[in-house]
C-alpha cells in the first residue's frame, strides 16, 4: 500500500461529499459559482512567488509576505469608498469559538484552519472545496490545550499545518489528503503548537508553544518535499555552549524560550528573523541567573543551516513574561538621512525598538505606554535600565502587566505613509513569586498574577513614525481592553483591524479618522488580510467561530 495515503485510510480524512469526490479525483476541476469558474484547484506556488512583495491579489503566508509588514498593494478599496464596504460571505468553523487564523489565498482559493482542521474555500463565495479533519489532542496543557491554530504555509501544490500536539502535516492543496505527518517534539504534553508554518526556499519552518511550561525551545526546518528534518536550532543552549551560563545543571531542559509565532525573512541577506518567548520559570529568576539567553530575543538565523548570525535580547533576565514573539517587521527606509535596512518591533515590554537588521545593532527605543514601572528607559547598547520592581511572595504591582504592553496580534507598516501601526495595552498586574520544581504535565510559572486593583485596562491603536518618540496619532478603543485582534494596512490609505467592541474597522492610515465598521457579534482574536478575485478586492478577518469577507457593492 502507498503509505502516503495511509493516514487518510486510518480516519484522518475529509468530510462528507467533498471527501468522496476528492478521493476519487485528487485534482478536481475549477469550482463553479453560478456557472462561472471562480477558483482554480490547480495550485502551484513557486518559491519565487513567495518572494514577491508587497502582496496584491494573493496573500501567500501569515503576514502576506516575508517582510511582516502586512501591507497590501491593492487600492480598489480606499479612503473615499471604504464606507460602502459590505459583507459578502461568512464561513462558520464549528470546532472553535475563538479563531486566531489569518487566511491564505492563492488564485482565488482560500485556506483557513480551526484547531486541527483545515479548509479550502472559494474565496469569492465562501463555499467549501475540501475539509481535512483531525481530532484535537487530549491531555495537553496551557496554550496548546486551547487548540488554537493561526493558519497554513504553502509551497508548490502543498499546504503545511501545525497540529496542537506539534506535528507538521503536509496536505495536498488540491484535495486535502495527507501526504506526510511528522512529529517534531519528543511527545511531552508540555509541548504544543499554535503557529502557522513559514516556508522559505524548500524548507518549512516551525516552532512550538509551551513557553510557560518548562520545555526547551527550538526552531526546526523540514524539507518541504520529504518532511525530513534539515536542522534544529535550540533557543536554550546546552552546557558548554555559548550563552549557557544562565542555565546551571539540567535547567536548560526547562528554560522555555519557545518560538510560537511565525518569523520574517530577508532574501537579499538570506536571513531569518525569529522571536523567542520568556524564560522559565516565569516569575522566579533564582534558578536561572544572568541574562537567560536566548529568551526574549530576536534571532537572526541562516535558513539553509540554522546557524545563528546574531541575536538581540529585549528583556534580559525577564521576570514578567515579556515574550519577544511580536512580529519583527523588516523595513527599508531613510532613517536620519541615510538609507537603512531596519527591523522594527513593538515589544511586549513596553518599548518600540528599531534595529539594524544587517548586524543586529541597536538603533533606538522609545516607550509607547504610560503605565511602565519595571524599567526607566533603554541604554545606548539597547539594554533596559531596570528599576527594583520584581515579583515577590506578597505581590508586586508591575506595569505593563501579564498580557504585555502589546502582544502577538499583528502590527503593520505602510511604506507610503511611513507609519508603523500596532495596538498598545495600558494595564498593570500584581505579580507573585513562589519557588516551584518543574513537573511534567504542569505549567512552570512559579507562581502567578492577579489584576491590580484600580488599574483599568485600555487598548489603543497607535501610529508611529520610526524616528518619533510619540505616536503620530492615537485611536483609543471603547471596549474592556481584552481584544486580541491585529492590523493590516493598504495602498488604498487604510488600516483595517478588529476592535474591542466586536467590530471590524477601517480608519484613515494618515490621520486615524474612523471610516467604517461592521459588527461581527463576536470577539475578533485574529488579524485581517486582503486579496482580489476577478478584479474585485476583498478584505477578510476571523472573529469568534467565523471567517468574514467584505468587498464593495
Amino acid at each position: 500500500m502507498d503509505t502516503e495515503w495511509l493516514p487518510v485510510l486510518m480516519g484522518k480524512h475529509l468530510s462528507g461529499v467533498a471527501a468522496a469526490n476528492a478521493f476519487r479525483n485528487p485534482a478536481p476541476p475549477a469550482a463553479q459559482d453560478g456557472g462561472k469558474a471562480s477558483v482554480s484547484i490547480a495550485v502551484d506556488v513557486q518559491p519565487q512567488q513567495l518572494l514577491e512583495q508587497p502582496p496584491a491579489k494573493n496573500w501567500l503566508s501569515y503576514n502576506g509576505d516575508y517582510t511582516g509588514r502586512r501591507y497590501s498593494n491593492l487600492d480598489q478599496i480606499n479612503v473615499s469608498n471604504a464606507s460602502k464596504l459590505r459583507a459578502q460571505w461568512v464561513f462558520h468553523a464549528p470546532n472553535s469559538d475563538s479563531l486566531e487564523v489569518t487566511p491564505v489565498v492563492v488564485d482565488g482559493l482560500m485556506f483557513v484552519t480551526s484547531a486541527n482542521d483545515a479548509y479550502a474555500l472559494d474565496s469569492q463565495s465562501g463555499r467549501m472545496i475540501w475539509h481535512y479533519s483531525r481530532p484535537v489532542t487530549e491531555g495537553l496543557i496551557d496554550d496548546a490545550s486551547q487548540h488554537h491554530n493561526r493558519g497554513v504555509g504553502i509551497w508548490r501544490s502543498r499546504v503545511y499545518l501545525e497540529t496542537d500536539n506539534a506535528h507538521l502535516l503536509c496536505l495536498d492543496a488540491r484535495s486535502g489528503h495527507v501526504l506526510w505527518d511528522v512529529p517534531y517534539t519528543d511527545g511531552s504534553k508540555n509541548y504544543g503548537a499554535t503557529s502557522a508554518p513559514l516556508v522559505v526556499k524548500d524548507k518549512v519552518l516551525v516552532g512550538t508553544s509551551g513557553g510557560d511550561d518548562g520545555v526547551r525551545g527550538f526552531l526546526a526546518a523540514f524539507d518541504a518535499q520529504s518532511g525530513k528534518l534539515a536542522w534544529r536550532f535550540w533557543t536554550i543552549p546546552a552546557p558548554g555552549e555559548p550563552g549557557s551560563t544562565s542555565w546551571p545543571g539540567d535547567s536548560y531542559l526547562h528554560g522555555c524560550g519557545t518560538t510560537w509565532m511565525p518569523g520574517t525573512y530577508d532574501s537579499e541577506l538570506n536571513t531569518l528573523y525569529w522571536g523567542t518567548s520568556n524564560p522559565c520559570p516565569d516569575f522566579d529568576g533564582d534558578p536561572r541567573p544572568g541574562d537567560d539567553l536566548y529568551t526574549d530575543s530576536v534571532l537572526a538565523l541562516d535558513p539553509d543551516t540554522g546557524k545563528l548570525k546574531w541575536h538581540f535580547q529585549f528583556t534580559p533576565h525577564d521576570l514578567f513574561d515579556y515574550d519577544a514573539t511580536e512580529t519583527a517587521v523588516l523595513i527599508d527606509a531613510v532613517y536620519k538621512g541615510e538609507p537603512r535596512k531596519l527591523l522594527a518591533e513593538a515589544n511586549r515590554n513596553g518599548f518600540f525598538y528599531v534595529l539594524d537588521r544587517t548586524d543586529g545593532k541597536f538603533v533606538s527605543a522609545v516607550p509607547f505606554v504610560k503605565m511602565l514601572n519595571w524599567a526607566n528607559g533603554i541604554d545606548a547598547q539597547g539594554r533596559p535600565i531596570r528599576t527594583d520592581v520584581e515579583p515577590t511572595a506578597k505581590g508586586t504591582r508591575v506595569c505593563p502587566g501579564f498580557s504585555g504592553a502589546t502582544n502577538w496580534y499583528a502590527p503593520s507598516y505602510n511604506p507610503e505613509t511611513k507609519l508603523f501601526y500596532f495596538f498598545a495595552l495600558e494595564h498593570c498586574d500584581v505579580y507573585f513569586k513562589k519557588a516551584e520544581k518543574f513537573q511534567e504535565g504542569q505549567a512552570y510559572y512559579s507562581t502567578g498574577v492577579k489584576h491590580s486593583p484600580g488599574d483599568d485596562r485600555k487598548r489603543i491603536l497607535l501610529a508611529y513614525d520610526l524616528e518619533s518618540d510619540k505616536p503620530v496619532w492615537r485611536y483609543p478603543q471603547v471596549g474592556n481592553g481584552h481584544g486580541f485582534a491585529g492590523t493590516m494596512t493598504t495602498k488604498g490609505g487604510l488600516v483595517f483591524f478588529g476592535d474591542d467592541a466586536q467590530s471590524f474597522e477601517a480608519v484613515d492610515a494618515r490621520t486615524g479618522a474612523a471610516l467604517w465598521h461592521f459588527n461581527t457579534g463576536q470577539n475578533p482574536h485574529a488579524s485581517p488580510m486582503s486579496y482580489a478575485v476577478n478584479g474585485a478586492q476583498y478584505v477578510a478577518i476571523a472573529a469568534g467561530s467565523d471567517i468574514f469577507s467584505f468587498a464593495l457593492p
